[in-house]
This record gives C-alpha cells, sequence and structure tokens, in this order.
C-alpha cells in the first residue's frame, strides 16, 4: 500500500527550488539522490485502465551507474485529496517493454482473466523529469521526499511538471503531514489532487485548466455520521483547493468563483454538521483571511467587467462618440484594477502561511481528527437521515420566517445566506434525504439567492463605477437600468 502527499509548488522559478529546500531545518545541507526518470505508462485507446483508476507504466531510471527499468501497477487512490492510498506493486523489468508475466500475482488478474486487456494496451502518454529525493527520518516514522520537474507529454502535447511528493516509508500517515508542515515553513506547498497520470489525459482533453465544480458527493444511509461528515467535506475542500492551484496560471473567471462555491460549501457544511456552540476539532482558518478578502473582491470585479457592463453597453454608448470614450474609459480602468488584484491573489497563493493552513485542514481531513459536536448520538437510536432531515427542516424555517422580498439590507443578506447554506445542504445531502422535499427545498433555495444575487451584482456595479471614477453619465444610466429597467442614456 502506498501512502502519499502530493503538493504543488506556487513559485515563479522552479529552478531555484534546490537551493530552497536545502534551507529547510528538515532536509538541512543533506545531499539529494538525483535521477532522471523516463516514463511510458500503457492504456487501450478507451481508457479503460483510467476509467478503472488503474496506472501501468515502464519506468527508465538513470543516475550513477547504468540505466535500469522497472514496472509499476497502480490501482485505487481516487483523486478527491492530496493524500492518497492505493495499491502498488513495483517488479524490476530488465528488457525495459511492458511484460504480462510480472502481472500475474497481483490483482491486474481479477481485472483481465483472459488477458484481452493486457493485449488491447499500448503507450498512450509518457512523462519526464528529474527527481531530487531525500529519506528522512520523524519521530512518527519515515518518509521519503520526492521534488520532481519535467514534463507530461501525451497526444503532442505537453505541460510542465513541478511537484513535491511525500511518501510514507515506515510509521504513521501523521509523518507525511509532519514533514510537509516544516518544509512549509519556508516553501508554499498547495494541497494537489492530480496525479501525473490525471494530468497528462486532461492535457489531452484539453481540461487541464477547466474550472473544477461540485461533485455532489457519493452517501448512503448506512454510512457512519463520522464518514458522512468527512466524505461531505473532503470533496467540497477538494474544489477549493483544485481550483486554487489552476487559478495560478488562469485568468478565468469561472475558476475563481468556483474556488469560492467552494470554500462556501465547507464553510457551511462545518456549520451544519457542528451545529452551534462546541469546537469543531478543525484548525484555525485565520490566516486564510487576506486571500479569501481578495478572492471576494475580483469576483466583485469579474462580474461587473463580463456580466453586469456587457449587459448595458450598447444602450448606453447608442452611436454617441462621448458616451463611447466614457464608457470604454471605465473599462480599461476596471481592467487594470483587475490585473493588479490577480497579482495579489498570485502573491498570496505563494505565501507560506497560506500552505501551512490548507496542508493542516488536509490533515484534519485525512487523519482521522474530525471530531464535530452536535452529530446524533451513538448511543441513541436516531439514525443519520433523520439528524440530517431535521437539520435541513430547520434551515427551511429559518428562512421561511425571513419575508420572501424583505428591503431591509440585514434581512436580505440574512436570507441570501440562509439560501446558499439551504441549497449547499440539500446537494450536498440528498441522498439521505426525503427525494421530494429535497427538490422543493432545492428549488426555493435556488431561486431566492439567484433573485438576491442578481441584484447585489448589480449594486457592487454601480459602487464599482463609482470607485473607478467613471464619469458621472455612466454611474447614473447603471443606476437607473438597476431600478427601472433599462433606459437609454439621458
Amino acid at each position: 500500500m502506498e501512502l502519499e502527499l502530493k503538493l504543488a509548488l506556487p513559485v515563479q522559478d522552479p529552478g531555484g527550488l534546490e537551493k530552497q529546500l536545502a534551507r529547510c531545518a528538515l532536509i538541512g545541507r543533506r545531499k539529494p539522490k538525483r535521477q532522471q526518470l523516463h516514463n511510458v505508462y500503457y492504456d487501450t485507446p478507451d481508457h479503460a485502465l483510467q476509467k478503472m483508476a488503474v496506472a501501468l507504466r515502464v519506468r527508465r531510471i538513470s543516475g550513477k551507474g547504468a540505466p535500469h527499468w522497472v514496472q509499476t501497477l497502480k490501482i485505487g487512490g481516487a483523486s478527491d485529496s492530496a493524500f492518497s492510498r492505493r495499491g502498488e506493486w513495483e517488479t524490476p523489468n530488465p528488457r525495459g517493454t511492458l511484460d504480462s508475466a510480472m502481472l500475474s500475482d497481483t490483482p491486474w488478474m481479477d481485472k483481465d482473466r483472459d488477458g484481452a486487456l493486457f493485449q488491447a494496451l499500448s503507450p498512450v502518454f509518457t512523462t519526464d523529469f528529474e527527481r531530487l529525493s531525500w529519506v528522512v527520518k520523524l519521530q512518527d516514522g519515515a518518509v521519503e521526499i520526492a521534488l520532481d520537474r519535467g514534463q507530461v507529454l501525451m497526444d503532442g502535447h505537453s505541460t510542465p511538471l513541478c511537484e513535491l511528493e511525500i511518501e510514507l516509508l515506515e510509521g504513521a500517515p501523521e509523518a507525511v503531514f509532519e514533514a510537509a508542515l516544516q518544509i512549509g515553513l519556508q516553501l508554499s506547498l498547495l494541497p494537489l489532487h492530480m496525479s501525473k497520470a490525471e494530468r497528462a489525459y486532461r492535457l489531452a482533453e484539453g481540461t487541464l485548466d477547466a474550472p473544477l465544480r461540485a461533485r455532489p458527493p457519493t452517501l448512503s444511509k448506512d454510512m457512519a455520521f463520522s464518514t458522512v461528515v468527512q466524505t461531505v467535506l473532503r470533496e467540497s475542500f477538494l474544489q477549493f483547493t483544485a481550483n486554487l492551484y489552476t487559478l495560478r496560471i488562469s485568468d478565468a473567471p469561472e475558476v475563481l468563483h468556483q474556488a469560492r462555491v467552494g470554500w462556501r460549501r465547507f464553510k457551511s457544511a462545518l456549520k451544519l454538521f457542528k451545529q452551534s456552540g462546541g469546537e469543531s476539532g478543525a484548525p484555525g482558518m485565520d490566516l486564510l483571511k487576506p486571500l479569501l478578502s481578495d478572492m471576494t473582491r475580483l469576483r466583485d470585479l469579474d462580474v461587473a467587467a463580463s456580466e453586469v457592463f456587457p449587459a448595458h453597453a450598447e444602450a448606453f454608448q447608442n452611436g454617441d462618440a462621448r458616451h463611447v470614450r466614457s464608457w470604454r474609459a471605465m473599462e480599461e480602468t476596471l481592467e487594470q484594477e483587475r490585473q493588479q488584484l490577480r497579482a495579489a491573489l498570485r502573491q498570496l497563493l505563494a505565501d507560506p502561511a497560506v500552505g501551512r493552513t490548507l496542508l493542516q485542514i488536509t490533515r484534519w481531513l485525512e487523519t482521522g481528527a474530525i471530531d464535530l459536536p452536535g452529530g446524533p448520538h451513538p448511543h441513541k437510536k436516531r439514525s443519520v437521515s433523520d439528524w440530517v432531515r431535521k437539520r435541513i427542516t430547520q434551515l427551511v424555517e429559518q428562512l421561511q420566517a425571513i419575508p420572501a422580498h424583505a428591503k431591509d439590507p440585514v434581512q436580505q443578506h440574512q436570507l441570501r445566506i440562509l439560501s446558499k447554506r439551504l441549497r449547499y445542504g440539500v446537494e450536498n445531502l440528498r441522498a439521505l434525504l426525503p427525494q421530494k422535499r429535497a427538490e422543493r427545498w432545492l428549488q426555493t433555495a435556488t431561486q431566492t439567492q439567484t433573485r438576491i444575487g442578481i441584484t447585489r451584482d448589480r449594486l457592487q456595479a454601480i459602487a464599482i463605477a463609482q470607485r473607478l471614477q467613471a464619469a458621472d453619465g455612466v454611474v447614473q444610466f447603471l443606476r437607473g437600468a438597476a431600478f427601472a429597467g433599462n433606459p437609454g442614456p439621458g
């Protein structure tokens, strides 16, 4: 069984990482083992191994002495966390070509009893990278720390590779997190859920930088409460960190939006599961506040630039040269502010304090340390489904207690927050709720959230135009469009 923590390194200069790692007390001035690894991965034309969460490769290892080859089979390890547990079978392969005999004593035989799957295999992608590795002993065990820098190649496309892997060699899983947190004093380490194989497949599909949207967790009514909690929190935290990873290089507004959705779903689930009062046991998250604040500010700018302003641009300009100049001046100033805020956001992603906080949350989710008060009492006969239904019903009652079309800003804010919490709760826990009621609750929450959200977006856009010192005619027009339909420019 392979236990491994995979981490991205959001740095501008990958070439300087060796020196930065050498300054980490954990590694000190130990000389790393240096190897060049060339890997050929195999699959069928329809990617049957990928669908079964199986990876099969032949690796050439070059370092001191003559090159040698190993064949490796990996099974399992769902891509829902940076911390993976999967079966691994590795065998020396003197010829350097895929050999079916080396699979005879592995679980491969259960998947390919007649050998037809093996016969359909062919090389599908390669990875080439330099690996620097250190073996370190800690109080909880021993780990191998590996820095991989190179590239992934598939179907004529390539993408850079720069990541840190910490594999448990012996002892408790806590050891890999302890090693990561010590390194994280010097470097920012972002949890990375993508294996090299998944990166290659997404590269070929053209989805490597696509936003990761919510994927309702797989739940069943016979699950223990702790398992439900871990499953829901893990999925929403993955949505957050996966999109943070993509934000390093993507300017797409949807990537930022889905990162924020992931965080709101995570915080909403925490609040739902722990009810009121009591400590969740979760690590402190205050160090993420500057990052989250900048994400909110940039999201408001993105919505104004890509949704609100374009909807009114033509009506305002209306062929009038003066109006065209005023509008374009506002757009240019807005784009400059967006670029500056994106740069600031990426600087925060390279802050070791942010990385350490994300690592501490990952450790809390993965090492069985979750302890949320307020769940069903283990010695009572009340089921998890009953508990979930009661909690969601309480949210419905809180939402219904506020007038649906309240004008008071405080009540509107409460409506917006409660509708989001209800929506996320139903989406996450739908498998444990009565179907018809869940559909009704979800519809109510979505409609309320959308209606209030549209109004908020318009008001934010007006505030942004004012802050950018847009021409008076622009601000007046936007205010009129927001509150009186969509009048033409005056």
